[in-house]
């Protein structure tokens, strides 16, 4: 049975009300949770198949509650910034958030992007199972699986998604725009930078791991997955 549930982490009531409509009438089952304490409380006991964060939460502030959850749970998170605010953009992409919103948004927009979000990580069981491996390391696209030699390795299924991409095409170089368009999707509306984000965070799980490949910046082009 297909997982609806989404997890509305905002302590303003009247946006929670408004968010609760809007994901009701569209099939959803919205869960509300107005601090940070509760927001990793509720994933942890209803397995959401996406957030809504919020950054300014009593408690556990938006950041916190990001880096709590990413410790046991790669679900989506789509992080509700203020607008224009880059800073906020950049901190939430790099602690793990799928995607932003800059508030104030439009309610049927963000019905949208959480649409979208939710077809891009969704696993068709039915489908061969979709991996690539080079030494000490393996990457499952069907069952969002990272392992460094032969252990799994929690990561956020954006940073798993541009991993496999890469790795399927070895010493091809892509721009940022490719990778934006081809693992985010044209309906992402963020910007470069956002790539530039997760391969940081990717080469740090990397690091060390093997000499015959590596995450290689192609500098005034883009990046590529390079085999020795």
């Amino acid at each position: 049975m297909e997982n609806k549930k989404i997890l509305i982490v905002d302590d303003d009531e009247n946006i929670c009300e408004l968010l609760r409509l809007y994901l009701s009438k569209e099939g959803f089952e919205p869960i509300v949770a107005n601090d940070g304490e509760k927001a990793v409380e509720f994933t942890r006991l209803y397995f959401p198949a996406l957030i809504l964060l919020d950054i300014m939460l009593p408690k556990l502030d938006g950041w916190q509650v990001c880096r709590e959850i990413r410790k046991f749970s790669t679900v989506p998170i789509i992080m509700l910034t203020a607008k224009g605010d880059t800073f906020d953009r950049i901190l939430g992409l790099e602690l793990g958030a799928d995607d932003y919103v800059p508030k104030p948004f439009e309610a049927k927009e963000l019905v949208a992007r959480i649409k979208a979000v939710l077809r891009r990580t969704a696993v068709n069981d039915d489908v061969k199972i979709e991996m690539v491996s080079y030494e000490n390391i393996s990457i499952n696209l069907t069952n969002y699986e990272l392992k460094i030699n032969g252990i799994q390795i929690d990561t956020p299924p954006k940073e798993l998604e541009l991993l496999y991409y890469l790795a399927s095409y070895p010493n091809r170089v892509f721009t940022r725009d490719q990778l934006l368009d081809e693992v985010w999707g044209f309906d992402y509306y963020g910007d470069s930078r956002t790539v530039d984000v997760h391969v940081k965070r990717l080469r740090e799980k990397l690091e060390g791991v093997s000499e015959k490949w590596c995450l290689k910046t192609v500098w005034g082009v883009g990046y590529k997955f390079e085999v020795k």
